[in-house]
């Protein structure tokens, strides 16, 4: 079972703070959709009053078309997955699962073949007689989604659910996860601040900071074209390269731009007539920027630390004017700090940000 979520025009407020204002949003049935942003940017407390864990200040909330913001959180048809597991340490992995439906009356028969059936798909059934002490972390992860799965509910609510796992674990779970919305075909929010997490889960991500929404699209949208200096730099690892615009010229071909460290750069990008370069700026991504020989045209960027990850190589430096630049190098790569580069960039790769730091349009890459 799965259904749509309809957020419109909500807002949340805790006397004078506006910590929420006036959110829209629609998500499809099936979807899994992440709320994404930095700590107290909203991303939970909309997920909380989706759930009912929170009043609604201001809007509506409905999920298959009916109004729930009135509703109690067992009548929304909602389940939540919390950062902390809340097991009964008590009872056993059984136990805990079935607690809720026993709560509400459900026939015996009926609770024994949810649990089942949700021990089953999450491969846990050789786990039902342990109590929580005798598991892992992952497994109580594990027997926390399985007690909302056994809810049958219309959509399942995330908050931050792998944040007390470590690297190693936080990786195979967000591959169970995937796993499971596949197989569920069920409606999946997902709150975190963690952009990998984000781009590997997410059919959309909803990005939001200061109380709104600064940009919701496919993971490849909001990294290949984000819609404000603050989505373009935290989304991506390392952040984005950003230049102060000094000045610029428009060309049939693109706008010349004349900005601190790289100096005048050609790029692809147009702006409106009206447009001026005063606070703009110009943004690159380290993988958009290449070392080339030292005999090649580019920029001299003298190398402070190097960052051997494998498969590639970040080079941390300082062009001639101060400026800091990141470049992205062959995991081969032998450069080595105080060693001095010649850099280029892809024309076609730059972004563009006005005063008020929205991105000025450009074509899909």
């Amino acid at each position: 079972m799965s259904a749509s979520i309809e957020i419109d025009n909500v807002t949340k407020r805790y006397g004078a703070l506006t910590v929420l204002e006036d959110i829209s949003l629609s998500i499809e049935a099936g979807e899994f959709v992440v709320f994404l942003g930095p700590s107290g940017c909203g991303k939970s407390t909309l997920l909380r009053m989706i759930a009912g864990l929170e009043d609604v200040t201001a809007g509506t909330i409905s999920v298959a078309g009916q109004r729930v913001d009135t509703l109690p959180p067992g009548k929304r048809g909602v389940a939540m997955v919390f950062q902390s597991y809340a097991l009964y340490p008590h009872m056993t992995v059984k136990q805990n699962m079935s607690f809720g439906l026993e709560n509400i009356g459900m026939a015996r028969d009926e609770i024994e073949r949810r649990v089942l059936s949700a021990a089953e798909t999450l491969e846990i059934g050789h786990l039902l007689d342990r109590k929580p002490q005798k598991l892992s972390g992952g497994q109580r992860q594990r027997v926390a989604i399985g007690r909302a799965i056994v809810k049958e509910p219309k959509a399942f609510l995330f908050d931050e659910p792998l944040s007390n796992l470590d690297a190693a674990l936080r990786g195979r779970t967000r591959l169970e996860l995937a796993q499971l919305h596949h197989r569920l075909g069920s409606t999946m929010i997902f709150v975190t601040h963690d952009q990998v997490e984000a781009m590997t889960l997410a059919d959309r991500i909803v990005i939001m900071n200061a109380r709104k929404i600064e940009q919701i699209g496919t993971p490849m949208d909001v990294y290949q074209r984000p819609a404000s200096k603050f989505v373009a730099g935290f989304i991506g690892s390392p952040a984005m390269n950003f230049l102060d615009v000094e000045t610029w010229t428009q060309h049939a071909d693109g706008l010349s731009v004349t900005t601190a460290g790289l100096g005048r750069v050609e790029t692809g990008l147009h702006v409106p007539a009206t447009a001026q370069p005063k606070g703009a700026t110009l943004g690159i991504r380290a993988e958009d920027l290449t070392v080339v020989p030292q005999s090649g045209m580019g920029h001299a960027l003298t190398a402070e630390v190097v960052e051997r990850l494998g498969d590639r190589s970040l080079v941390y430096g300082v062009l001639d004017d101060g400026t800091k630049l990141v470049v992205e190098a062959d995991g081969r790569s032998v450069i080595k700090a105080g060693d001095r580069l010649i850099v280029s960039a892809d024309p076609t790769a730059f972004h563009l940000f006005g005063a008020d730091g929205r991105a000025f349009p450009r074509e899909a890459h």
